[in-house]
């Protein structure tokens, strides 16, 4: 039996060996091509609705027309449809998407209906075709339960506001009452969609009275556990399968709909099952980023020294649902200011499920809190540039807490460096008929670690890294595949990453900006382990080996790994679990956003001619995925601020634009060319690998650069998001 030995982490201090730097391979940093990448352009890679097991059977989701209690339906009529093999009306099948790693239970109250679109039932049927058109066909009784709001800012809105989420310290009152001067004004970002280029979709197949799910999911280790949950089973009869997915945001975070389904009708036909949601279900039944209402209050003396700050957010969220969008997460830290006041109030209403999108609080929060600062700053008659400079932090403002690596003034003088920064007053150039201007944000995103797991397997012929880690597009595969290689002395190509299965070690999986850190430092851990027992066999301190090119090097001596291992095969599983280092420090990620737009003096329509963005975010362990993440990112800031927004039917709150036809997310001819630079940064606080995240950063502001671009191409200021061309043209009649 082969040996498999632990390495434990418990992250309690910052870890100033850095080991990695000591390492001889050269790989890691590197803009190193995705080893998956070859298979999914040539379509080799099978994504979750992709497997077709024998005699599979296909589900269609049926859905609430209305709200209300559920008394009866037409079931009887379908079943007997052509091709119907059962139609599912289980009080297990969910309302909506789980919120992922809350760790509550995904089972949520059946029998009635909580918002037009709710997945209500399910028909399996021989073809895709004959499920469609059964479901289609299906009539569920819903009989109304009484008066509900669909606005949170609507009269009647049942509002919550919890105490833990309140915070005052000093006088903001006094403080902006004595400033020399001061903003107060609300912001409003709309609702959104995570819009993954891949929908939803699952295949569920029992045997032995265990099941097998293939779905595209990002937390698997939790989704395991939600799914056992449902179903009523252990968590050991569970197997998730999730290698390649198209694309989450936050959307696939937590166990959904059609995962359920699947489940629950192939247990009751013993067969496989598919259900796949098409691109309006996904809209409607995952959850969507809340929009918000955002009364910021900002107070400076006469020197641009920020005296106040006030942050107070509303929220909507479905009844009984603890996740809340944490808008003033970057608030609490990013300027510093003696006098705050951040109040966070959650509006009960009757839209589908609000959860986790991408960068979930700091996306619109610190989007709507940049612009109010732009706002202060060009009324205090400062470069907004500069202004930011005179009130960044040295400590948390509101813990006095250190920070454990604090960059933002680097970022925004290297930004401003690269980018050409002048400041000028609004409406200074003009080319034919656009007006031109340029705007700058600040960035910041918490920066998270959590427990992950990962087996490293050292054989004679190369290394294996096991992990049910997934990849949802951000890059798993690469920089998982660059640390064991790194770490052991193999070329990356000898290194073979298996990943998003739930048979393997438990991982961090894909979100908060947590995966890469968490468990890329539980493969380093595992490699630390094999390293010190190849040190051991050749009779050495660890320190003093060199592992590079396939060869171990030591005392001017070299000798093949395959000499040494010959038929061996050794196995290591690195454990990291998060420890005081995340609670005795701040730790964050900072960054710095430069725009230039030009603004249609004659259609309000704009155009985003150029955008740069510099970030500090610890070791970055591969430049290639690490820059494509900031390009997601700052396209995601353009669609927030000139054209993603969800809107609902103030009758009866349903989606009315759910699908990329109307829900209009920045295409190829609305990105300019992007720049994108990273600081050298150690931050010995985040992990022994100093990385930290770097997926949701670059969203954090960069919509603020854009709106503050269009302020100072045309003299418009725009505070309720998006931009459009509508709310642009207004504020140009408005000035002549």
């Amino acid at each position: 039996m082969t040996l498999e030995t632990t390495r434990h982490l418990k992250h309690d201090t910052p870890d100033r060996d850095r080991r990695l730097d000591g390492m001889a391979q050269g790989v890691i940093g590197t803009d190193m091509d995705r080893p998956e990448g070859a298979l999914k352009v040539s379509g080799q890679a099978t994504y979750a609705a992709e497997a077709h097991p024998e005699s599979m059977a296909h589900g269609y989701l049926v859905r609430a027309a209305t709200i209300g209690r559920i008394t009866g339906s037409n079931a009887d009529a379908v079943r007997a449809m052509p091709g119907v093999l059962h139609v599912l009306e289980d009080e297990r099948m969910i309302r909506n998407a789980a919120q992922g790693m809350a760790g509550e239970s995904p089972v949520q109250k059946q029998g009635r209906s909580w918002y037009v679109g709710q997945p209500v039932a399910c028909v399996v049927a021989e073809s895709f075709e004959q499920a469609r058109h059964a479901a289609q066909a299906m009539m569920v009784t819903i009989e109304p339960d009484g008066t509900h709001v669909f606005d949170a800012e609507a009269e009647g809105a049942e509002i919550e506001t919890p105490e833990k989420k309140q915070v005052s310290q000093g006088d903001l009152d006094g403080a902006m009452a004595s400033a020399a001067f001061s903003v107060d004004h609300d912001y409003r970002t709309p609702s959104m969609s995570s819009a993954a280029m891949e929908p939803h979709a699952s295949i569920a197949q029992w045997e032995d009275g265990a099941v097998t799910l293939r779905g595209s999911y990002q937390l698997l280790r939790f989704n395991k556990n939600e799914l056992a949950d449902v179903l009523g089973v252990s968590p050991d009869k569970v197997r998730i399968l999730s290698p390649y997915v198209g694309g989450g945001f936050g959307s696939k975070l937590g166990l959904a709909p059609e995962a359920v389904a699947a489940a629950l009708a192939a247990k009751v036909l013993e067969r496989p099952v598919q259900v796949v949601m098409h691109r309006r279900q996904v809209f409607e039944t995952v959850t969507r980023r809340s929009e918000t209402k955002q009364r910021i209050r900002l107070a400076c003396d006469a020197d641009g020294k920020l005296t106040g700050i006030g942050h107070e957010n509303l929220v909507s969220q479905l009844p009984e649902e603890t996740f809340s969008e944490p808008v003033a997460q970057g608030t609490h830290f990013q300027y510093a200011a003696p006098n705050r006041v951040v109040g966070h109030h959650i509006a009960r209403i009757r839209r589908p499920a609000a959860g986790s999108v991408r960068a979930p609080g700091e996306a619109v929060g610190v989007t709507a809190f940049e612009i109010a600062v732009d706002e202060l700053a060009k009324k205090a008659g400062i470069d907004p540039l500069e202004f930011r400079l005179r009130n960044v932090p040295t400590e948390d403002p509101e813990t006095g807490k250190p920070f454990s690596s604090s960059t933002m003034e680097a970022t925004l003088r290297e930004g401003a460096r690269r980018f050409g920064w002048t400041h000028t007053a609004p409406r200074q150039r003009r080319e034919g008929e656009w007006w031109i201007g340029t705007g700058m944000a600040g960035a910041v995103r918490v920066n998270m670690m959590i427990e992950a797991r990962a087996r490293v397997v050292l054989t004679g012929a190369g290394v294996r890294v096991e992990t049910d880690m997934t990849d949802i597009g951000t890059g798993s595969y690469a920089i998982l595949t660059q640390v064991a290689a790194e770490m052991l002395g193999h070329a990356p190509a000898q290194v073979q990453t298996i990943l998003g299965d739930t048979d393997l070690p438990p991982a961090s999986g894909s979100g908060g900006s947590f995966g890469a850190a968490s468990t890329s430092t539980a493969v380093y851990l595992a490699c630390m382990e094999l390293r010190e027992r190849l040190a051991a066999k050749i009779g050495v301190k660890e320190g003093e080996l060199t592992l590079k090119d396939g060869y171990a090097i030591h005392a001017n001596r070299q000798t093949p790994l395959s000499e040494i291992m010959g038929e061996e095969e050794w196995r290591a599983l690195g454990h990291l679990k998060p420890g005081r280092a995340g609670q005795d420090v701040r730790q964050a990620t900072w960054g710095a956003i430069f725009a230039e737009v030009a603004v249609n003096d004659t259609t309000g329509e704009t155009r985003v001619r150029r955008m740069d963005g510099t970030y500090a975010c610890g070791r970055v362990l591969n430049l290639k995925t690490a820059r494509s993440q900031c390009h997601g990112g700052m396209i995601w800031g353009i669609g927030l601020a000139l054209t993603e927004a969800l809107e609902h039917d103030p009758r009866d709150g349903h989606m009315v634009n759910r699908d990329l036809a109307e829900y209009h997310v920045p295409v190829n001819l609305d990105v300019p060319q992007l720049g994108v630079h990273f600081l050298e940064e150690r931050d010995d606080w985040a992990n022994p690998l100093q990385a930290k995240g770097i997926g949701e950063l670059a969203i954090c502001g960069s919509g603020a650069a854009v709106v503050n671009a269009i302020e100072n191409a045309c003299g418009v200021r725009v505070r309720t998001l998006p931009a459009t061309l509508d709310q642009v043209m207004e504020g140009l009649i408005a000035r002549g």
